[in-house]
């Protein structure tokens, strides 16, 4: 998101632009509520240590089938706890204003219609490069910015979480060098997103433009429009949901330390 708003800013300087795991911001970032997400959002609350917050990151941030690879005598995720745990515990657990500061980052960080057409417009190539199992920003969501950027933008889908990159490098590398290659070579827009949707040998799904199906009938096509409009409709409503959720959340959290700072504390008389 971040990217997008000095991409916006100062379209003129860039060469090229590329997204990783990335969002339109606002309620965008808010991830899908389900069973799983509701339970790493209360284990996330209530993580006191660096172990009980290095457990949490570590579901949100890699696949289950990446963690559980062999490598040595252990498995991945006995390595990434022990460097979680090291990490988190040199610099201290997040504090409350952190993680508002960081919520509310994301959530104001959304990009508009005029900003997305400056960036569109502006003559760069752009890769949008997204984990298929990302749990905290939804690849529908970076399908839908890809679709907005068009048709400087192309899609890469690779197997992987939030943190792709790090399952992924190759892939990831891959799909950089295509993007620089593509820039030096002066590829037109057109001809980077025309391209048809395909699978390489590492899983990557890489599409350019969406097939678009037209309906014959006005009656489907209606029907069709209300349907995804009330999809989006509930969409929304339930992310909305989950921001609320947050905001009560952390206003208790803000409230009882405001009560743990105003209790009076018993101090034991001192004998002469």
């Amino acid at each position: 998101m971040i990217s997008c708003k000095l991409a916006a800013i100062a379209p003129h300087r860039l060469c090229s632009l590329a997204l990783l795991n990335v969002t339109g911001g606002g309620f965008q970032c808010f991830p899908k509520v389900d069973g799983q997400m509701l339970s790493l959002a209360f284990r996330f609350l209530r993580a006191k240590t660096p172990e009980e917050r290095a457990l949490v990151d570590l579901e949100t941030h890699y696949t289950k089938e990446y963690l559980e690879e062999t490598v040595g005598s252990c498995t991945r995720r006995m390595i990434l706890y022990q460097e979680y745990v090291k990490g988190i515990s040199s610099t201290g657990m997040q504090s409350n204003c952190g993680f508002e500061g960081q919520v509310n980052a994301c959530w104001t960080h959304n990009m508009s219609t005029k900003e997305l057409e400056t960036i569109r417009s502006a003559g760069f190539l752009i890769s949008v490069i997204h984990g298929r199992y990302d749990i905290i920003a939804q690849l529908c969501h970076a399908k839908r910015l890809a679709e907005r950027l068009l048709p400087a933008a192309r899609m890469v889908e690779l197997h992987g979480a939030h943190l792709v990159s790090h399952e992924r490098p190759d892939e990831v590398n891959n799909a950089l060098m295509d993007l620089i290659k593509a820039t030096k070579s002066a590829v037109k827009p057109e001809e980077w997103s025309a391209q048809p949707e395909n699978v390489s040998e590492t899983g990557a799904l890489i599409s350019g433009r969406p097939i678009t199906v037209t309906m014959r009938t006005d009656e489907g096509a209606n029907a069709t429009n209300a349907a995804v409009a009330v999809y989006n409709l509930l969409g929304k409503l339930q992310l909305s949901f989950l921001y609320l959720i947050g905001v009560i959340v952390m206003g208790f959290e803000h409230m009882r330390n405001i009560v743990k700072v105003m209790k009076p504390v018993r101090v034991a008389a001192i004998e002469s």
